[in-house]
């Protein structure tokens, strides 16, 4: 790959649209752009690991995915500034990658269901445990792809939700960049090729879209999985904001709602740190007595060095990632000292938090609600003559296809409303379906 190919201002779906010069880059827009859209405004109603709404305020997609675009940001400058270098005839736009990085940062998450991680399991579950088995023959036999839908992935519904031209919208989606859509693309190939993990980058619908992204950009296929295709670049550096706050913000949020304590939370994050290092951040730290603030004090040292860290693996193994054969996610290549104390946080999470109570409540609850939702709106959108139909239709909003002519078709439309929902409207929503509750009079 080529980053003077790779780096591209195209709009999807404006290709031919030649508007008047802005002072903002093409990739600054891109970032203005999905800051003012709606599905990025809701996210803030959308769980991230912890119940929403509390008494105690923790991360929610919205906060999260604007600390990963800052911390991608500083990524992508990083690197920038070293590539720079490597190539200083100037020929190459390296000042815009910090850019691009940000922008893809804060949609990477946009299509995300309700309820965290645990809604894209529970449509999972409804298609390959629940009443939706039911339909696998028929979107087989129309040509639709079943594993699109038996692995729903929160990945490829962000592809969709950015390029598909929905009924009555632009043609394009959001009309990015080619190079900030391509840097979202984390699987880089269709469900089929998902394996046991589950994970893809965009359904059968968007398919040829990213294959048209992937012609633009120079972005080779996978010489070692025909139908796969390499990662854009700069998905690296946009996995690397995104692990390096989750899992940190995990460790904080958990500390405040008391699942870790505040000695467990200080030990993990002071294990980034040795020598001189260590101990003049201790220094720092006595100069305080706010438990909270020497917290805060910890975390901005340890994406400090989580950033620079990365950035130092990336410009280490560019040729490598240019030429495919490059494949480890930055995080896991770092320094064994800080290497050691991620993978004891990420163990830490794993045993105390994401398995902790109140996670799995909203698990369970998310659950049962999307198996109810998915089934009564598929039911409506299969059966759209019934009375019952008929009324439940017209919740959907007009830019959903209710009307698809495949059984395919009529199945995304459901997933997109429903992926489209906040927590608290899914819940409304179900509570109403269920005449749990009625509009006041």
């Amino acid at each position: 790959m080529d980053w003077t190919q790779l780096l591209s201002g195209k709009r999807f779906g404006m290709e031919a649209y030649h508007e008047r010069k802005h002072e903002r880059t093409d990739f600054q827009r891109d970032y203005d752009r999905l800051i003012f859209s709606s599905p990025f405004r809701r996210l803030q109603n959308k769980t991230q690991v912890f119940p929403l709404p509390g008494s105690i305020f923790v991360h929610n997609r919205l906060t999260h995915s604007l600390e990963v675009s800052c911390v991608g940001r500083s990524l992508g400058n990083n690197v920038a500034k070293g590539l720079a270098r490597k190539y200083p005839d100037g020929s190459i736009n390296f000042p815009e990658i910090g850019s691009i990085v940000s922008a893809a940062c804060l949609a990477h998450d946009m299509g995300n269901p309700p309820f965290g991680h645990s809604g894209e399991r529970a449509i999972s579950a409804y298609f390959s445990e629940g009443n939706g088995r039911k339909l696998e023959e028929s979107v087989r036999t129309e040509g639709g792809r079943w594993e699109d839908f038996i692995h729903f992935e929160g990945n490829a519904n962000a592809m969709r939700l950015l390029t598909h031209q929905f009924v009555g919208r632009r043609e394009g989606g959001f009309a990015l960049t080619y190079s900030t859509l391509a840097s979202i693309v984390k699987y880089p190939y269709a469900s089929v090729h998902s394996g046991q993990k589950g994970k893809f980058g965009f359904f059968q619908s968007e398919e040829e879209s990213y294959l048209r992204i992937a012609r633009e950009l120079g972005i080779g296929q996978d010489p070692e999985t025909p139908g796969k295709f390499l990662r854009h670049p700069l998905v690296y550096l946009v996995e690397a904001a995104d692990d390096i706050c989750y899992q940190i913000m995990d460790i904080e949020d958990a500390c405040k709602l008391h699942i870790l304590t505040t000695e467990e939370a200080l030990r993990l994050l002071l294990g980034f740190f040795e020598g001189e290092r260590l101990a003049h951040i201790r220094a720092i730290m006595r100069r305080v007595d706010d438990t909270n603030e020497q917290i805060a004090y910890l975390r901005s040292c340890i994406i400090g060095l989580l950033v620079d860290e990365c950035s130092r693996v990336f410009l280490e193994n560019e040729e490598r990632i240019l030429d495919g054969t490059y494949s480890t996610p930055l995080i896991r290549a770092i320094r064994d000292q800080a290497q050691q104390a991620y993978a004891r946080c990420s163990a830490t999470a794993y045993r105390k938090i994401y398995k902790a109570k109140e996670v799995l409540d909203i698990e369970l609850a998310g659950h049962h609600i999307f198996s109810h939702l998915i089934d009564s709106l598929t039911e409506a959108v299969m059966n759209q003559e019934h009375a019952y139909s008929k009324l439940l239709l017209r919740r959907i909003p007009e830019q959903y296809d209710t009307h698809a002519p495949t059984t395919y078709g009529k199945i995304q439309c459901v997933l997109d409303y429903i992926s489209g929902m906040t927590d608290v409207y899914a819940l409304d929503l179900y509570r109403k379906i269920t005449g749990m509750s009625l509009p006041a009079v």
